[in-house]
Order: structure tokens, then C-alpha cells, then sequence
């Protein structure tokens, strides 16, 4: 199934979720926000939060600093 992360096509298997999308980019849940069809997705929710096709998502990484 296609979907969008960030402005970029992307191409994930049917039953991914936002959790999977995540490990599969390198990124850490722990410090990312994750909007999925202009909808905050809470970070509780994103091992059951399960992507479909046509889905946009925008992820922001937070890195912290001195």
C-alpha cells in the first residue's frame, strides 16, 4: 500500500502501524510526534494505530541539545 511521510511516497505492508512505520524509518517513538491525516496521534496509540492506504503522515523528531 502507498502512503505519504513527510512530502515522500512511501511503500508499506498492509498491516503496518504507526509503530511499525517508525522502527522501520530508525526513528525513536520516545521522541517523535506523529500526525496522521492532520490528526495528532497520541504516542500511546501508536502500536494500534494501523495505517491505510492513501494514509499522510508528518513526523517530527525531537533532538535535544545544549
Amino acid at each position: 500500500m502507498a502512503i505519504t511521510v513527510n512530502g515522500e511516497s512511501r511503500a508499506i505492508a498492509a498491516s503496518a502501524t504507526v509503530a511499525v512505520l517508525l522502527g522501520s524509518l530508525g526513528f525513536d517513538s520516545r521522541k517523535v510526534a506523529v500526525e496522521r491525516n492532520l490528526e495528532m496521534v497520541p504516542s500511546t496509540a501508536y502500536g494500534a494505530t494501523s495505517l491505510v492506504d492513501g494514509d499522510r503522515l508528518e513526523i517530527v523528531h525531537f533532538i535535544g541539545g545544549v
